[in-house]
């Protein structure tokens, strides 16, 4: 048996013992595990006619067994060799089907006997639901007839899944397309240990400003294992077991039948490779092919894209977004950038929309100018179409009405500030069309309806339906939620019966489907009628948080902004216990506008779901939380909000304690501060200049900006453009100020753009080298979000021992924090 390694070290100078010890994954109280072994409750999967629901239940966490299985991190994806597909997920394990006016459930027949189902699709008749099952070494594709509730294995054929969703319903509903493992493809390529050169990059003189992209490929080796399991021949799959392949075995990662079903647009990816960006800049070929497999047109051949304009507004210099128009029988569009997509330049129109119709021989017309950047089209008929155009400097969105029979003269139908959540109509409500694509729901009175499933108010969170007119642009809201409860609007089932599926909670209420009846205070009732039907019936998965107490805060920061926070209480507890030990958790944000950054977030009605992965489960421990606290970091005019970034950040989380403190809940002598991400970065910097603080915890952070130069979260300046903002924000940089004990956590397989696990080693040994009370803690296989039921356990049980000994046990005298004041003023 091997023996727990012990590392002891003597602090000079102070006869410190500090020690580590490897005693393997750690399980934390009962309270907190039992957040973890929660079964998931199963999804609810309503076809568009409101007739069946599929009820699909997924499996627990990932042991960490499953997440140490082999997986290729190349091209800034992460592949399972074995079975060619995307090496983590959380699949399906079961199938049941019901009337959704029904209570009766049907367990799904035919199912694997070991399913892992991913990638349902509904076909466009809605009488077949198409999935795909994973095994260890290959994964298949099934068919589900819905009336006799029976599922098949279609074809023996493998799919391919590396790159993206493998399949997609022809409008027939007879027939798929669907991506494979090519027959004949033989054994993965050998790599040999010994290299054959070195591996070299080059640039001439040009600029090639990108994020730190994670996963990215290394070398020759990596490229020939990328191709080797990302290649894939796109089939027409028939529901009769005929195939007929498209074209040749490519890199293909999107392959979509025309709405009439007769063309296949194919995307894909070749050579040359690149070793600083992931697959999406890779050259990029469109194709257009028949659907009896032969070629009709090459739409683009993007070439390798090094060396794009940089920051939020720019984007590639080659047309991109080829999709099909949804409301016609085969019209391929896509955007052209007129400015070389450089934000930078001045120019009258950004984008251009861009329309081929079959058979795809002639010219191609421009539908729509975009003097912003293009941001989407949602079709309609030949008439009425949603288009969008949006600019992130400026925080501006325009909505147009476009005719795309006679688009010469677009109107505004709505033009906002997209931080500004309380003018957000929600999204416009689609329908099935003929070709079973979904289409703008617009009715006889030229009407559309909108969902809003955030309703944001000054009265808190309040999701809405309103009816927009096109013709006169009156948005009349038709039915908002209403207290007690917090109801969420999810499809319309029926605009002219005005029935509506939402899904309901309160805060003792776990969420349940319903269909509400929008006319029912409008015509005259039936009998036992009533406004709601519920018509799902999940058990409440946390019956122990009973009388977990919980109040949305609204209170100001010294400089007059309004801020918000979600208070979570023990059960049981009464103001007369006296103030608690306290854990805040926060994740910033950036505003243009102070109105923005005000406005009031969240809702008291919501059910009390505590997850085990921020700081709400922690009420379950003792401790007063404040979760989301309002974070706002705000630049106005030509003010970049980091350029004040700590000031802001310190303001911002002493208004929240205070707060607290004055509702009598609070020890501000006890608090402790934590966050996960771009959270993490922000505890580090309350630990550093500030004094608010008895310890933090920083989950999968970035803490030295210098290693992130070409921006961060939504900096647009270079740190050569803006070095002493990356120095003062990098809490690397100012390690000797940190007096207050810190956990990292950080998953040892991060694949999230910026957040290395280096972040978190260099600034480990930083605070260690400054003497500072410091903890690191690497997960095995885990990424940016930890997944595995050991690793989740374990997090949950370091991040309670930490607040433990250094929040709750600190020291329980009270006092107020507005004397509390930056560290560096010492």
């Amino acid at each position: 048996m091997r023996k727990p390694l012990l590392i002891v070290l003597l602090a000079l100078g102070m006869g410190q013992l500090v020690y580590a010890q490897d005693g393997g994954y750690r399980t934390p109280p009962k309270a907190l595990a039992d957040l973890v072994n929660t079964p998931p409750t199963p999804g609810f999967n309503v076809d568009s006619k409101g007739d069946w629901v599929l009820i699909t239940e997924r499996a627990a966490n990932p042991s960490i067994a499953e997440l140490s299985q082999p997986e290729l991190r190349i091209a800034g994806l992460r592949i399972n060799p074995a079975n060619n597909g995307p090496s983590r997920g959380f699949p399906l394990i079961n199938l049941k089907l019901r009337k959704l006016n029904g209570k009766e459930e049907m367990q799904v027949k035919g199912l694997p006997a070991k399913a892992a189902i991913s990638n349902l699709a509904w076909s466009p008749d809605e009488t077949k639901i198409a999935f795909t099952n994973s095994s260890e070494n290959k994964i298949e594709l099934y068919v589900l007839d819905v009336a006799t509730a029976t599922a098949q294995k279609l074809s023996d054929l493998a799919v391919n899944a590396a790159l993206g969703s493998p399949l997609n319903w022809v409008s027939d509903s007879k027939s798929l397309i669907v991506t494979t493992v090519p027959n004949g493809r033989g054994a993965a390529p050998a790599i040999s240990r010994v290299p054959s050169g070195p591996t070299i990059q080059e640039n001439l003189g040009k600029k090639g400003q990108a994020p730190t992209y994670q996963d990215l490929l290394k070398n020759p080796s990596d490229e020939k294992l990328f191709e080797y399991h990302a290649t894939a021949q796109v089939v027409k799959l028939g529901l009769d077991g005929s195939a007929q392949n498209i074209g040749q075995p490519l890199l293909v990662t999107d392959a979509t039948p025309s709405p009439d079903g007769q063309y296949v647009l194919v995307e894909s990816v070749h050579r040359p490779f690149s070793y600083i960006v992931p697959m999406r800049y890779f050259p990029t070929k469109v194709d257009v092919y028949s659907l009896n497999g032969s070629l009709v047109k090459t739409l683009t051949d993007n070439p390798l894209v090094e060396n794009a304009p940089w920051g939020s507004d720019a984007t590639i210099p080659y047309p991109r977004n080829y999709n099909w128009r949804a409301d016609v029988p085969a019209t391929v569009t896509w955007v052209e950038p007129k400015d070389g997509g450089d934000a930078k330049r001045k120019v009258a129109i950004r984008d251009v929309l861009k329309t081929l119709d079959a058979p795809f021989s002639g010219e191609a017309k421009d539908l729509y100018a975009s003097a912003l950047r293009f941001g989407g089209v949602t079709w309609g008929n030949a008439n009425t179409a949603l288009v969008q155009e949006r600019w992130w400097a400026t925080r501006k969105q325009v909505t147009k009405i476009l005719n795309p029979s006679n688009p010469a003269n677009p109107v505004v139908l709505l033009e906002r500030s997209f931080e500004d959540k309380y003018s957000d109509p929600g999204r416009p409500e689609t329908r099935k069309n003929q070709y079973g694509r979904q289409v703008l729901d617009i009715n006889a009175k030229n009407e559309l309806y909108f969902t809003n499933t955030v309703g944001a108010s000054p009265e808190g969170d309040r999701p809405f339906v309103s009816v927009l007119n096109l013709a006169t642009k009156e948005n009349k809201v038709i039915w908002r939620s209403e207290a007690p409860f917090f109801e969420i609007p999810v499809s319309l089932l029926s605009a002219e019966k005005g029935l509506l599926l939402t899904r309901r909670e309160a805060v003792d209420q776990n969420p349940n489907y319903f269909i509400r009846n929008l006319n029912f205070n409008a015509k005259k009732k039936k009998k036992n009628e009533t406004a709601v039907t519920q018509v799902s019936f999940f058990p409440d998965p946390y019956p122990q948080l009973k009388g977990i107490q919980k109040q949305v805060l609204r209170y100001k920061r010294n400089d007059g902004v309004d801020l918000t926070a979600t208070l979570y209480l023990p059960a049981g507890y009464k103001k007369e216990d006296g103030p608690l030990p306290t854990f805040l958790w926060a994740y910033p944000a950036e505003f243009k506008s102070k109105d923005a950054a005000g406005q009031v977030s969240g809702s008291p009605y919501k059910f009390n779901a505590i997850s085990f992965w921020g700081a709400a489960a922690f009420v379950t421990m003792g401790y007063a939380v404040l979760d989301n606290a309002s974070i706002p970091i705000i630049g106005e005019g030509d003010k970049e909000p980091n350029d004040t970034y700590v000031e802001q950040l310190v303001a911002s989380a002493k208004a929240a304690i205070d707060e607290g403190v004055k509702l009598g809940v609070v020890d501000s002598s006890r608090v402790g501060v934590g966050g996960h991400s771009y959270g993490a970065f922000m505890t580090a910097n309350l630990l550093t200049h500030s004094k608010l603080f008895k310890a933090g915890i920083a989950r999968s952070g970035a803490y030295n900006r210098t290693l992130t130069p070409f921006g961060f979260q939504n900096e647009q300046r270079t740190y050569w453009q803006a070095p002493d903002v990356y120095n003062r924000m990098s809490p690397f940089m100012n390690a000797d100020k940190m007096k207050t004990p810190l956990l990292l956590i950080h998953g040892e397989a991060d694949n999230n753009t910026g957040t290395f696990p280096v972040q978190s080693e260099r600034y480990y040994n930083a605070l260690k080298g400054m003497g500072a009370t410091a903890k690191l803690v690497f997960l095995p296989y885990e990424s940016h979000h930890y997944d595995s039921q050991e690793s989740l356990m374990h997090m949950l049980s370091e991040m309670n021992g930490w607040l433990d000994k250094y929040v709750k046990n600190a020291g329980k005298t009270q006092g107020s924090s507005s004397s509390l004041g930056s560290k560096t003023d010492k």
